[in-house]
């Protein structure tokens, strides 16, 4: 938003000695082709470069320009250093194309594109400009350089492996024990993969950056996770979502949205933690009323909110009170109920919406007309629910309700297969699917994450249950958020539920056991966990090879 405050460039220059608070999120690197990360350009001590540094000079961008584009995955820290020093020497002698003698070591610095020689490109298709305005891949142009999001090859890119159990890497535990109870709900990364947002049940929402030493392998040396920024709201928070077009290289775009009860929705910059602008949603009787759910359209123009059988459409660049109002319900006929959820088409100008009356819809992005409406086959509210990459097939998942449906939108109505898990609350359990649309991962209130492999399901069969390929015990307490990097192989979670005293179990207790309000705790009271982590999903042989090509004096964050 061009009249946002807290972006633009003088915010991103004026923030570069804010304490570790107030960093920003960090810059994530591109990916190797051979299921590993490297980091694409270091700094002095080895972390990638901050998303909050000055623009380029005119004569530094037409050197990057001029540049053409090299190998990205077989670069080590050193190899990158030689780089640098290369891209020098090609200044002092005024050259815009690299050096013949860079070009003779192209046996450790990979393929380069030379006179009548393929480029090596990350999906090895059309050639095309890799380099973006500062002479870098943004991550955006990472994952959508990579082909279409259904292919075998998007897996290996991911790196995921889930042969054996992801291991966790670091996380943030003390963060919420400075108050009691103060369990999370819910986890989500950012669109460019850079930080993480968290809800937890002070009503604070958190960005914590990604640990630098993550991309250096040494996990040895990782430190707890503290947050860069703290938003604090009014209320309980519904829901809140990341901008789509969110990229770290370009401030005006880092914000996301929150709802709470009786509040706005409220944008907030994730650079500095202000709120940009409110949107304010009445009601019949002209009375502030809140958002129950949010999600921005893909484009991120606008910004679609759940009520009470209606949806309210905002426009991102014109806050306020103006919106489109969409009812569910005409002439009594349509979904019925409070919109818990949304969930856009990534192919199509469809959108869906789930409601805590049991049932999802589908809906015309135009005029939002009801296209189609979803039997009621869940046990409880719709709290979530997921499009696959292709477009073909929606996830939905409900509170109290121990299975999430897949269902085929060729054929409206028809389950695919379900998928069990253990949802005794009426907590928000989130699920969430890979960038190839082949692995679905989910929590649970027993603290277990399951891990289904969707390619094993029979398509032309009738329903049935599809068993997990992997399970593992992430938290001791409920695992309500579970979240998937946009391109790198790794996992954050989120645990935590409210504790209810347990009463005792009879009036013939002894005085002792009553004597100061004192009552029996259920056995979950010991189990609490409010935890967020960080795991590591992909190959352990690939990570120890790069942990021993890192020096220690490049772990230094």
């Amino acid at each position: 938003m061009s009249d946002s405050t807290g972006g633009g460039e003088s915010g991103s220059t004026s923030g570069q000695d804010a304490e570790a608070d107030n960093e920003p999120p960090l810059q994530v690197p591109p990916l190797r082709g051979d299921d590993s990360f490297e980091v694409e350009e270091t700094s002095e001590e080895g972390a990638p470069p901050s998303a909050k540094r000055a623009r380029m000079n005119e004569e530094e961008q037409a050197l990057e320009q001029g540049e053409k584009p090299v190998n990205m995955y077989g670069d080590t820290s050193a190899q990158a250093n030689l780089l640098q020093e290369d891209e020098a020497t090609a200044t002092e002698k005024g050259e815009g194309e690299q050096p013949k003698e860079e070009a003779d070591e192209g046996e450790n610095e990979g393929p380069v594109s030379r006179g009548d020689e393929k480029e090596w490109h990350q999906n090895g298709e059309a050639e095309h400009d890799t380099h973006g305005e500062e002479g870098e891949m943004k991550p955006a142009e990472v994952h959508s350089s990579n082909g279409s999001a259904d292919s075998p090859s998007e897996v290996q890119h991911l790196g995921l492996d889930f042969t054996q159990n992801p291991q966790m890497l670091t996380g943030s535990w003390s963060e919420y024990s400075r108050f009691p109870e103060n369990y999370l709900k819910g986890c989500k990364w950012a669109p460019d993969g850079s930080c993480i947002l968290t809800n937890s049940a002070d009503n604070v929402l958190r960005v914590f950056n990604v640990p630098p030493e993550i991309y250096s392998y040494n996990w040895d040396l990782l430190p707890e996770m503290s947050p860069a920024l703290r938003m604090a709201e009014g209320d309980t928070v519904y829901d809140y979502c990341w901008y789509p077009k969110m990229s770290s290289l370009d401030p005006d775009t880092c914000f996301l949205a929150s709802s709470s009860r009786d509040n706005p929705v409220h944008l907030w910059d994730a650079f500095y933690g202000d709120v940009r602008a409110s949107f304010r949603p009445y009601n019949h009787l002209d009375e502030l009323t809140a958002a129950h759910s949010l999600c921005f359209s893909p484009d991120g123009t606008q910004l679609y909110c759940g009520f009470d059988k209606t949806v309210r459409v905002f426009y991102t660049d014109r806050p306020g009170r103006d919106c489109e109002e969409r009812p569910t319900i005409v002439k009594k006929q349509g979904q019925s109920g409070i919109i818990s959820c949304f969930g856009f088409s990534p192919c199509q100008s469809v959108y869906a919406c789930g409601s805590y009356s049991r049932c999802a819809g589908l809906y015309s992005c135009q005029d939002g007309t009801l296209l189609a409406l979803l039997p009621t086959r869940h046990h409880g509210g719709l709290t979530h629910l997921l499009f696959s990459p292709d477009g073909n097939y929606l996830y939905t998942g409900g509170r109290k309700d121990p299975e999430m449906l897949c269902w085929d939108l060729r054929e409206p109505g028809k389950v695919v297969f379900a998928l069990k898990r253990n949802v005794s609350t009426n907590q928000r359990i989130y699920f969430d699917l890979d960038q190839s649309g082949r692995y679905l991962l989910s929590g649970d209130t027993e603290g277990v994450v399951s891990v289904w492999d969707t390619q094993t399901a029979p398509l032309d069969g009738e329903e049935e249950l599809l068993q997990p390929q992997l399970q593992f015990q992430a938290h001791w307490d409920c695992t309500n958020g579970i979240s998937v990097h946009p391109f790198m192989p790794l996992l954050a979670t989120s645990s935590g539920q409210r504790q209810f005293p347990w009463p005792g179990d009879s009036e013939g207790d002894s005085a002792s056991e009553g004597e100061g309000g004192e009552a029996v705790m259920s056995p979950q009271e010991t189990r609490q966990d409010n935890t967020l982590s960080l795991w590591w999903a992909g190959p352990l042989g690939t990570a120890a090879e790069g942990a021993q090509d890192q020096s220690p004096a490049a772990e230094e964050a």
